[in-house]
């Protein structure tokens, strides 16, 4: 299609999603009660974190009259991993998927990839492109309305027993902090979302000029000429290998610890119904089991991730080696492994990311008191996780509950919408097959909370309804009080 029947495909849809959103009612007007509070406004959700599920969350609010603003550390349409740190070329997921449409057809990315290239462009279609979700984001932000504060990085949460969360954000434009306080706040935070990345004890052996992790926004371009080795061997390792292939290194090494690649996608076992609606309700026993399992048997990098490396004559796959520790001889790395010393330029580590809360300071009044996996539940004999240990035991609206009952009144308001949160509620705050169901199920919490927290208010509005439905007018009364005998 040419750019003119794009933006006409496009034009018609929105046209389609207003009309959708008439006959379903949608959005609802708003009828919360005002919150008011001696240190300001009080906005009822603030949602740290404007990438998809922030966005879904939001929608899911406004959808049912009720306003939520977002809050985002990265510039207006860099919300997310897409167009930053990401280096896959497609998603992984398929594309059928209706990630955060919230069941509304015309806003799912099938109608607003078909209303640019038609029925037969996305029959053609593989994969989504990640830089096309990317343009599906900001749209959706767009034809939604949606609002959203950019370049506002969270600088401190603060709970408080007085019905609020206070939270401090600062404007990295004017280098200004702000200060905004919410009846519930929302931590759509991503993967790193209480923490960041994991890496091994050996790292910090190097200079930062040396090594990068693959989670970190860095150009392929600075390792044109290097030899580069990689740790890991996962999807974000391969993304990571082939952008310095692609980008001119002079060779790639992949340092795997298994023997072999998993070949087998467990994860994908778990996309259904069932675990959409159910996982948040097993027994916390069967959480660990499903959860360690997917930990353990791991997921393998996609085929066309693998060859996308492998296609390279100076790339290079080795098994088995474990790096015990490194150091820096000449202006080059030296890491010692279980095989024998491996002489580099440079390393990026592609070892995932980890809850840790020394990572992120501006949770540093609420992390001590956030109860953990490791505080509520000992994990099953012969099967002990770190990761899983170290995740936020949550309630049923993804909410923070105390470590120690009563040490910080209002830690509740605090909503982890993110990674941390697959322990206890499943895929549902950050994967495209679950984000609707996760949205909608915090969102419906959320009204009833606000609802509950006023509801002496809604009666006192209730009793002073006075819009009549009747005049007067419409009848006749009767002459005679009683009816007549003879008429019955």
């Amino acid at each position: 299609m040419t750019s003119s029947a794009q933006t006409q495909g496009l034009a018609a849809l929105e046209s389609r999603i207003r009309q959708d959103l008439d006959y379903l009612g949608l959005p609802a007007k708003n009828w919360t009660i005002p919150a008011s509070h001696p240190e300001g406004e009080v906005k009822d959700v603030v949602i740290v974190g404007g990438g998809m599920s922030g966005l879904a969350v939001a929608a899911a609010l406004a959808f049912n009259g009720v306003d939520a603003e977002i809050y985002d550390q990265s510039p207006a349409g860099l919300e997310g991993p897409w167009a930053t740190t990401a280096r896959m070329i497609t998603l992984r997921s398929p594309k059928e998927l209706p990630g955060p449409c919230l069941g509304i057809p015309s806003l799912t990315f099938r109608a607003w990839y078909e209303a640019q290239h038609g029925l037969e462009g996305w029959q053609q279609l593989d994969k989504i492109h990640r830089l096309s979700w990317m343009e599906y984001l900001r749209w959706y932000r767009e034809v939604l309305q949606l609002k959203v504060h950019n370049l506002q990085k969270l600088v401190d949460v603060e709970a408080r027993a007085d019905g609020v969360v206070a939270l401090s954000f600062r404007d990295d434009t004017s280098g200004q902090t702000r200060r905004v306080l919410a009846r519930h706040a929302v931590l759509a935070t991503g993967r790193d979302g209480l923490g960041g990345a994991s890496l091994p004890a050996w790292a910090a052996r190097l200079p930062s000029s040396h090594w990068v992790h693959s989670g970190a926004a860095w150009s392929g371009e600075m390792l044109r000429g290097r030899n580069v080795t990689v740790i890991g061997g996962g999807s974000s390792a391969m993304d990571a290998a082939a952008t310095a292939l692609e980008h001119g290194a002079r060779s790639v090494s992949l340092l795997i610890r298994r023997h072999d690649l998993p070949r087998i996608n467990k994860s994908k076992g778990t996309v259904n119904p069932g675990m959409a609606h159910g996982f948040r309700l097993l027994s916390d026993e069967w959480k660990w089991k499903v959860r360690h399992y997917l930990n353990t048997t791991q997921v393998p990098p996609p085929h066309s991730s693998t060859l996308r490396v492998s296609q390279y004559p100076n790339a290079s796959f080795h098994f088995g080696i474990q790096v015990e520790t490194a150091r820096l001889e000449d202006d080059r790395v030296v890491l010692s492994t279980n095989l024998g010393e491996v002489t580099t330029d440079f390393v990026i580590f592609c070892t995932g990311f980890c809850t840790d809360w020394a990572q992120r300071p501006e949770y540093a009044r609420i992390a001590g008191h956030v109860r953990l996996w490791q505080d509520h539940y000992p994990s099953l004999p012969g099967a002990p996780d770190r990761e899983l240990a170290g995740s936020p035991y949550l309630g049923s609206l993804y909410q923070f509950l105390e470590k120690q009952p009563g040490s910080l009144p209002g830690l509740e308001r605090i909503h982890c919408f993110n990674y941390a949160a697959a322990l206890s509620q499943g895929a549902s705050a950050g994967d495209i097959p679950q984000v609707s169901d996760g949205a909608q199920r915090l969102a419906s919490g959320l009204i009833a909370s606000l609802l509950a927290e006023d509801v002496d208010q809604h009666y006192a509005r209730l009793q002073q309804y006075d819009e009549p439905e009747l005049d007067g007018s419409e009848w006749r009364a009767a002459a005679s009080p009683l009816p007549d005998q003879a008429h019955l």
